[in-house]
């Protein structure tokens, strides 16, 4: 078993109870023990899109940490609390509620390159301990900014919105660009606003970089916009490659785990590097490489690849001036990749 089981997370679960389940259906189907970890953190009082991989795709999980997001959330307008979720206690009020065209108009001030400050409650590290360990202890909490991307954000069509993206790479005026995906609309926000209605609450979606944080982008909207707010609804639509239409629930694995058809539901190895080309290599270079050793004379342009033989994914690799160095070498079988 080598290879990506994508989970539709529930509300409620932690990213390695995630994992723990797998293991658990694994267990239960008489599989071989198997290395599992999951590609990115989920909270858990968000759902959606977690990527486990099991195997030799363990190797790839951080690549997962790096890769692009996609989120639909939904803001509450009045309301700060001190974790900028439902979890917290509230901590700032306000009277203030925005209508859908003052929440487009700031929407492009958050798209591009962009600086924020992550939540207080937040597993980043401040002298050697998480910060949400030191907040809960009740000490001051001072982190630094750091620099995401948000590379589109637009509320539901559905309310009368659309995607946004910076201009020439993030200089300039925003444009309207093709959305990711199409966000659906949430039941949240009820039925569409009428001109010039006050929002209570707005669901909206985002393609994001690596470390942005969703809670702290929601807050900032919301200051943006004159008030307070917090998340009361965050779903993962898209973690890199793998999206919500190959994703499974909890109980159709435990189901599978059961009936010994976990296989039917796993995805390739491969499936966790559908952005970079592949590389493919005759038997002898296929084990020189597997050596460590460098190969020569590749005619391909400078980059990352996926270098296989016979559809058996050999390693990825990195091209440089033609020589081809190994990144990460796969431990399979030659005869078929799953075996």
């Amino acid at each position: 078993m080598h290879g990506w089981l994508i989970l539709d997370k529930p509300l409620g679960l932690g990213s390695t109870q995630g994992v723990s389940a797998v293991k658990r259906a694994l267990r239960q189907g008489g599989y071989a023990k198997a290395k599992v970890g999951h590609g990115g953190t989920l909270d858990p009082l968000a759902t959606g899109v977690l990527p486990i991989a099991i195997g030799e795709a363990t190797k790839l999980a951080g690549r997962m940490l790096d890769s692009d997001k996609v989120y639909e959330f939904t803001i509450r307008f009045g309301v700060q609390t001190d974790t900028l979720d439902l979890e917290g206690a509230d901590i700032a009020l306000s009277d203030v509620r925005p209508t859908l065209a003052q929440v487009e108009a700031v929407l492009p001030r958050f798209t591009g390159p962009i600086a924020q400050v992550p939540p207080n409650y937040s597993a980043l590290k401040v002298d050697g301990k998480r910060a949400y360990d030191l907040a809960r202890a009740g000490e001051v909490v001072v982190l630094a900014s750091r620099d995401v991307t948000i590379h589109a954000l637009y509320s539901s069509p559905v309310r009368g919105g659309g995607p946004f993206a910076p201009a020439n790479g993030g200089g300039g005026a925003p444009q309207a660009v093709t959305p990711v995906e199409t966000p659906l609309h949430h039941p949240a926000n009820g039925p569409p606003p009428r001109a010039g209605e006050e929002l209570g609450e707005v669901t909206l979606t985002a393609h994001v970089s690596k470390g942005t944080y969703i809670r702290s982008l929601a807050r900032d909207i919301a200051l943006a916009l004159g008030t307070v707010g917090h998340v009361t609804m965050l779903r993962r639509t898209r973690a890199g490659a793998f999206d919500l239409s190959g994703a499974i629930s909890l109980d159709k694995l435990a189901e599978a785990g059961m009936a010994r058809g976990l296989e039917h539901l796993l995805l390739p190895l491969r499936a966790g590097l559908d952005d970079i080309p592949a590389l493919a290599l005759d038997p002898d270079q296929a084990g020189a490489l597997r050596q460590g050793r460098v190969l020569a004379g590749f005619a391909v342009d400078d980059g990352l690849r996926f270098a296989c033989m016979d559809d058996v994914p050999v390693a990825l690799v990195e091209v440089r001036d033609g020589n081809v160095h190994i990144v990460r070498g796969f431990n399979l079988a030659m005869s078929k990749e799953n075996e």
